[in-house]
């Protein structure tokens, strides 16, 4: 997710005006994001997935002893395994929820030109809403790639192989068996994450970035280092509030599961039997990859913004 400035209250609405320049440049900040904190992302999907045995054991202790088993055995375009699902549909996902967020603050701003805290709320909501229509498939996807390698490893260790599959091919299988349904396993879950995410988020911080001082050129905006902080601050709190969410949907995506591991029939389901078997702290696993990976993620999105990248490439004047 990047930082673009929202649109204000009583801005007007112009889609082909303000939006195309910060789909550009969300896409363009969600590429450059993508690649560099991408093997945190496979760490924590691959640290959420893995089911406590019955003796306690485990493949992985902890985010460092997940990053350097990982790489010790797969190598460093290991780490990268399921990215290029994210680098393909990371553009049309933030396209989608910029666009929602920014439409639905506008239909919601009040006649005096005020947009209230639930509205604000709802907004993204709503926005989150939209986004799993590319978010679902895409993750589905990724989280495969992500955890094949754990898949393997534990396989190995019972003297058993596993297929490789590339995304394309299990794309493919999953149209032919299921239809377009198959590539939407999942999705009341990742529903629940990406709107409690964007409900948190946006008005958090829209509400931060109002603290700091303005920009001396009259445009009423914060500061960069304050737009920076608000985003990470609101960004970090986001990401480990809907952290539990999170373990449920990657756990109910994964369609392969090591030999031992428990099978999840829905939300509830996973929910509780990760609770009995794991205890409550099996729901903030990975929660710290999640946070690291924030800081990157906005700080690129917040220098893509600021130096314009996009309204460069459109022949646009940047607003200040």
């Amino acid at each position: 997710m990047g930082l673009p400035r929202l649109l204000l209250a009583n801005e007007p609405f112009h889609a082909h005006e303000c939006l195309l320049p910060k789909i550009i440049n969300g896409g363009i900040a969600g590429i450059i994001g993508v690649s560099c904190v991408f093997p945190l992302d496979l760490v924590k999907t691959r640290l959420q997935n893995q089911q406590v045995g019955p003796n306690g054991e485990k493949m992985y202790k902890n985010m460092f002893d997940c990053f350097r088993k990982t790489y010790h055995a797969e190598g460093y375009f290991g780490m990268y395994r399921g990215s290029g699902v994210n680098i393909l549909l990371i553009t049309p996902e933030k396209a989608i929820k910029l666009t929602a967020n920014d439409y639905f603050r506008h239909k919601l701003t009040t006649k005096d030109g005020q947009l209230p805290m639930t509205s604000q709320m709802l907004a993204g909501g709503l926005a989150g809403a939209f986004q799993i229509i590319v978010t679902t498939p895409m993750e589905l996807l990724k989280i495969q790639m992500q955890d094949a390698g754990r898949i393997a490893a534990q396989a190995k260790l019972s003297g058993k192989t596993v297929e490789k599959v590339s995304a394309t091919k299990l794309a493919s299988q999953l149209l032919k068996e299921k239809g377009i349904f198959g590539l939407y396993k999942g999705i009341g879950a990742t529903g629940a994450r990406d709107v409690t995410f964007s409900i948190v988020y946006f008005p958090l911080f829209a509400t931060l970035n109002a603290l700091g001082p303005r920009r001396n050129d009259g445009s009423g905006e914060a500061v960069f280092w304050c737009s920076f902080l608000s985003g990470l601050a609101a960004g970090s709190f986001a990401a480990l509030f809907v952290n539990p969410l999170d373990v449920v949907k990657t756990r109910l995506q994964a369609i392969k599961k090591a030999d031992g591991e428990k099978e999840f029939k829905g939300i509830v389901d996973c929910i509780s039997k990760t609770f009995k078997y794991e205890g409550p702290t099996a729901f903030f696993k990975g929660g710290l990859c999640r946070m690291i990976v924030i800081a990157p993620l906005f700080g690129i999105a917040q220098m893509v913004y600021f130096l314009g990248v996009a309204e460069a490439m459109l022949g646009l004047k940047q607003k200040d």
